[in-house]
């Protein structure tokens, strides 16, 4: 009965939802090791809810009334990672004009949540590693040793065992984060969640819009059911938000469900597919080639694409990648040529715009990490 209560509390106050018997044994796993200071590692593909299951964790857990940090170790460049998670002192590199506390300091007597581990230069993992055997660290810029009180909370969807057979992730700080393991499955794996999940979303959004929906069709329910999510969770979320407020009260059928779900790429696919560092002479084609394919992705018009096109082709000597054939829609005159950063900055534009700032979804797309895309935002300035 414990248990039973617990298990509700959780689903009520914290929305994971499910009834899948993965579901079932990740809540009582939650139940068991909130409770004590130990480290746990959550693994699982992006959007499945990983952060989800560690504010659980620290709702559940005597920390419960102190802070829960969550910081994003992909979306921070490298150079500030350290500063961000350790705190600096003034004058400790150009820029730093104050004092500042790092979010281990700021999570004292609480927890602290690193996502996406794996994407932690090595140097910043040694440091993470004395956090966690003795709970000290210093500032950077500061030769003063202090200490703090906080339980660490991981999570990547990176095979991180195969990070270490690579050397690019410490084999000590590994075993240490995955003292406990919690792997969240995939939601094409829990199929019977995803009725409770889209009954969830589509409350949230109709409680926080004030419309009326009426709901899908039982051939719509099979076709969600169906598809194989590659966002996962997130995705779900997104995808419902969207069709709830584009349906205008009229229930949802089948038709209209694939019709938007063609709107979604699958990484898998074809035309998303990764392409080779290229090297050399390939460079210019291979570039030429990213920037045709982040165009498709985006939707963007096809003149617009292949006056794009032309205009980048003709600032790299004219040279044009084997099997992709351009001709310009009209005759592009030597004030119409956009520099190559303007080119880049617009296709960023569009991306962000596209999946409405939502960046991982924009980087995938644009065939670039998310570490470099915040960077390029940074760069041009954008405001999102």
């Amino acid at each position: 009965m414990v248990l039973l209560n617990k298990y509700r509390k959780i689903q009520s106050e914290l929305g994971i939802i499910g009834k899948s018997e993965q579901i079932r044994e990740l809540i009582e796993l939650v139940i068991s090791v909130a409770p004590t200071d130990i480290s746990v590692l959550i693994t699982g593909e992006s959007g499945t809810g990983k952060e989800v299951f560690a504010k659980a964790i620290h709702k559940l857990s005597p920390r419960r009334n102190g802070p829960m940090i969550s910081v994003n170790c992909g979306a921070i460049p490298e150079g500030l990672l350290e500063s961000e998670l350790f705190g600096h002192e003034r004058g400790a590199f150009t820029g730093a004009v104050a004092t500042k506390k790092g979010y281990f300091e700021l999570a004292d007597r609480g927890t602290i949540f690193l996502d996406e581990i794996g994407e932690m230069p090595i140097q910043t993992q040694v440091k993470l590693l004395r956090v966690l055997e003795t709970g000290e660290f210093m500032r950077v810029g500061s030769g003063d040793v202090r200490k703090v009180d906080v339980r660490v909370i991981a999570a990547t969807n990176r095979d991180l065992a195969e990070m270490v057979r690579q050397g690019t992730f410490r084999k000590d700080l590994y075993y240490r984060l995955k003292a406990v393991s919690l792997h969240i499955p995939p939601l094409r794996e829990r199929k019977e969640d995803i009725p409770l999940l889209i009954e969830h979303f589509m409350k949230e959004v109709t409680n926080r819009s004030e419309i009326e929906f009426a709901g899908f069709t039982e051939e719509a329910m099979e076709v969600l059911i169906n598809y194989p999510w590659p966002g996962n969770v997130r995705e779900l979320k997104n995808f419902i938000e969207t069709i709830v407020i584009l349906s205008r009260g009229e229930k949802v059928t089948a038709e209209m469900v694939r019709e938007h779900l063609s709107h979604y790429e699958l990484p898998e696919s074809e035309e998303n597919a990764a392409l080779p560092m290229p090297t050399g002479k390939s460079v210019e084609r291979a570039e030429r080639e990213l920037i045709y394919k982040a165009l498709v992705s985006l939707g963007v018009e096809m003149r617009e694409i292949k006056d794009l096109l032309y205009q980048i082709t003709d600032r790299l000597n004219g040279r044009f990648s084997e099997g992709v054939v351009v001709t310009p829609a009209t005759v592009v005159e030597e004030d119409e040529i956009k520099p190559m950063d303007q080119v880049e900055r617009e296709m960023i534009e569009k991306a962000l715009e596209k999946f409405h700032g939502n960046r991982r979804q924009a980087a995938r797309a644009l065939n670039i990490s998310e570490r470099t895309l915040y960077r390029k935002i940074k760069e041009y300035n954008l405001d999102v």
